[in-house]
């Protein structure tokens, strides 16, 4: 079984065992999370959520904190000198998927 979550504005298809990267989440090292805004569930039969699905959670352990690679944003105008070099790390949130709930609508 897998299902479609939403969080930080993305959407993930996850199953049972997934380590997945999210934007950073309020949470500490070893916590649970609990993800309720869940698109669709998948697997032997679907279950179609509009917007969401009541009542189906997935639970989430999170195993680190981090930062992603940097990336360098450039802006330059041709022919006036202008140019502007800087970089970007994104703070991200590794989770592994522990347990997919699928409510009482599936």
């Amino acid at each position: 079984m897998y299902a479609v979550i939403k969080t930080g504005g993305k959407q993930y298809k996850v199953e049972e065992g997934d380590i997945i990267r999210v934007e950073k989440l309020p949470a500490q090292k070893g916590d649970t999370i609990t993800f309720e805004d869940i698109l669709f569930l998948g697997g032997d039969e679907y279950v179609l959520g509009v917007p969401k699905i009541e009542d189906a959670q997935v639970s989430a352990k999170v195993l680190r904190q981090m930062r992603d690679r940097k990336i360098i944003v450039f802006k330059m105008k041709r022919r006036k000198r202008y140019r502007k070099r800087q970089g970007h790390r994104q703070d991200l949130t590794e989770i592994c998927i522990t347990k997919i709930e699928t409510g009482k609508g599936a």
